[in-house]
């Protein structure tokens, strides 16, 4: 059925990387969401006009709380598809993000109401009329609910969406919710004993506990996670597979929502090439990973000295030293500047996060060995950039 929908509603479903089709995508996604949603609410809230359980109506009222997630979503990804203008120049495509966080919103509220509503049941129970057709009617939500989280988990594989991951996630968590409902009516059917208010309780708890999660996943992103670590190996993979590139240092990735990504880097390139050509090998960088990465890249000119004999083996030496305490190390910029009685070394650090604490210790550890080997005096002056890995 997934297939025939997107034959039906999405041209050129299989073209991912165009914005307009990741677009159409999730606008589909939230429209299935309403009308299923809707109508599962309907049917549900049917049956507790005819059961009076409170874990029925907690379970239909999940669907209305799913119902206007599908609509915050589907809004979501209609600003999302919104091109830059004078207010927004990179975009808008944080508000897939936004609309994950309505969701959460609207979930939380949702499982607090419940929370009342069963505690009053708990304290004045009152009997459950549970009929087949009741279960019927669960039964075929259950169903429902399990095609929803395949179709959802389907659209996000392919646009790699953590709004509609979510979404998916929680239909499926629907589907054990619902399963508890039915297990409790059928419990207190043949045994009389009153444990509806109890998997009432269980189901808004469970709601709760899922709005939590996802109000976490989407507020991660808009405070700003770290890059993709295949989205910047990919870079950097590129990069220094081409001609005149010798390294590169201080890569980072700004996230303003999917398809809207922005990066920085500077490449390391022999001063002694043309600066016209490294300029247009640049410009070719740029241009091939906005193409095939989706990345706004800008990147930073490094002219280095190759041919300076002493200046290489000290920073070798220098290279060697910092590796032998921690393979992550690395170092860029690294300059001489001679005097009478000394030499100052001056270069950067690229430092883990684990060890960013420990940068005046590798400093002076790095100045007494060189100093010990005898000849010259050096000052080592060393620029920490913290940074992440590949």
């Amino acid at each position: 059925m997934t297939n025939l929908l997107l034959r039906l509603f999405v041209k050129d479903a299989d073209n991912t990387d165009s914005p307009k089709v990741r677009a159409a995508l999730g606008t589909l996604a939230g429209l299935v969401g309403i009308v299923f949603n809707v109508l599962l609410f309907s049917f549900i809230l049917l049956v507790c006009t005819l059961t009076s359980s409170v874990s029925i109506t907690a379970d239909a009222m999940n669907n209305l709380s799913d119902a206007s997630g599908s609509i915050v979503t589907f809004i979501g990804f209609r600003v999302a598809d919104k091109p830059a203008d004078e207010h927004h120049p990179y975009g808008h495509a944080r508000a897939e993000y936004l609309s994950g966080l309505g969701v959460a919103a609207l979930i939380l509220v949702i499982g607090i109401e419940l929370v009342k509503t069963s505690v009053k049941k708990i304290f004045a129970p009152t009997p459950v009329e549970f009929t087949a057709v009741a279960a019927v009617v669960l039964l075929a939500s259950i169903g429902m609910k399990f095609w929803m989280n395949l179709f959802n988990r389907s659209l996000a594989k392919r646009i790699d969406s953590t709004a509609l991951m979510a979404t998916a996630a929680d239909s499926r968590n629907d589907c054990i919710t619902t399963f508890a409902v039915l297990v409790a009516a059928v419990v207190e059917k043949l045994t009389h004993i009153p444990v509806d208010g109890w998997i009432g309780l269980a189901v808004a708890l469970f709601i709760l506990y899922s709005g939590l999660n996802l109000a976490k996943d989407t507020i991660s992103p808009l405070l700003g996670e770290n890059a993709d670590p295949e989205l910047r190996e990919k870079i950097v993979d590129y990069i220094v597979s081409q001609p005149k590139v010798l390294g590169y240092h201080d890569l980072m990735v700004h996230d303003y929502g999917p398809g809207q990504r922005f990066a920085s880097l500077h490449v390391e390139m022999d001063c002694r090439e043309d600066p016209l050509d490294c300029h247009e090998l640049i410009d070719d960088m740029e241009r091939e990973c906005l193409r095939s990465h989706n990345v706004h890249l800008v990147i930073h000119y490094d002219p280095v000295v190759t041919d300076d004999p002493v200046m290489t083996a000290l920073k070798n030496r220098v290279l060697c030293l910092l590796q032998a305490k921690d393979p992550r190390l690395s170092l860029h910029d690294f300059r001489m500047i001679p005097g009478k009685k000394h030499m100052n070394l001056v270069f950067d650090v690229a430092l883990p996060r684990d060890l960013k604490d420990k940068g005046e210790e590798l400093r002076s550890w790095v100045e007494d060995t060189l100093n010990a080997e005898g000849g010259m005096v050096y000052h080592v002056i060393i620029t920490f950039d913290v940074a992440d890995f590949v």
